[in-house]
């Protein structure tokens, strides 16, 4: 086990959500509260890498703290009952890690009561511990207090712990904590992003099964 605990984003890092979930979400609020506004699904990613969601909404769009929750709320209804594919692979890391003693937890911008939904639905491994979008933002990613709480709560040295994820914000939590960062680039093949994860990440995966090889010695599928 090279890891204690392996800390997972959720959003295009386990599942496979923004292009068949949160971009086309964004689309149809844009639609109808921003008539002739639009934005495209690698823009949509571009922006969520960097700035983030937040100052786009505010910077783009001009949004008011209040226009900002209310598209929380139009995107929370939205994703009410629509529930993402997790990537394959994914699944047999976390049942390799977890049979093997190990740890795993989530840092996410999704709710703690969606990710928890996502996971059951796709018989994911309940994780030990998840913070997502419903802690106060000085307690969300890019903060460094959800990654400090895993270190806290089961006694684990930075280096006893992999932060995987596909965007910036993730990045610059482990970073800011010490921890090592494998950057997931399985959800999209835009060239800003992965040049810019390669350039600065402790590591980087294109398919799962890369990932898994790295941690097991494995395939996705679980294969020698």
């Amino acid at each position: 086990m090279k890891y204690r605990c392996l800390v997972f984003d959720h959003d295009d890092t386990t599942v496979n959500s923004t292009a068949t979930i949160h971009h086309p979400c964004f689309e149809r609020f844009l639609e109808a509260y921003y008539p002739g506004r639009h934005c495209g699904l690698e823009e949509y990613f571009i922006k969520n890498f960097s700035p983030g969601f937040i100052p786009m909404c505010r910077d783009e769009y001009g949004m008011d703290d209040e226009m900002i929750e209310f598209e929380g709320r139009f995107w929370r209804e939205y994703v009410r009952g629509r529930i993402p594919e997790a990537y394959a692979g994914i699944r047999e890391i976390m049942e390799q890690q977890k049979r093997q003693g190990g740890l795993t937890a989530v840092i996410s911008h999704s709710f703690r009561d969606n990710i928890l939904r996502d996971y059951e639905a796709n018989g994911l491994p309940a994780p030990d511990l998840a913070f997502g979008w419903e802690m106060p933002p000085e307690k969300r990613k890019p903060a460094l207090w959800p990654l400090q709480e895993v270190l806290r709560t089961y006694d684990l040295r930075p280096e006893e712990v992999l932060m995987i994820d596909d965007l910036k914000p993730g990045y610059d939590m482990a970073r800011g904590c010490g921890v090592p960062f494998a950057a997931a680039g399985w959800a999209n093949d835009i060239p800003e992003i992965e040049t810019f994860m390669r350039q600065n990440c402790d590591l980087y995966f294109k398919r799962v099964g890369d990932l898994a090889e790295y941690l097991f010695g494995t395939t996705e599928k679980g294969e020698a």
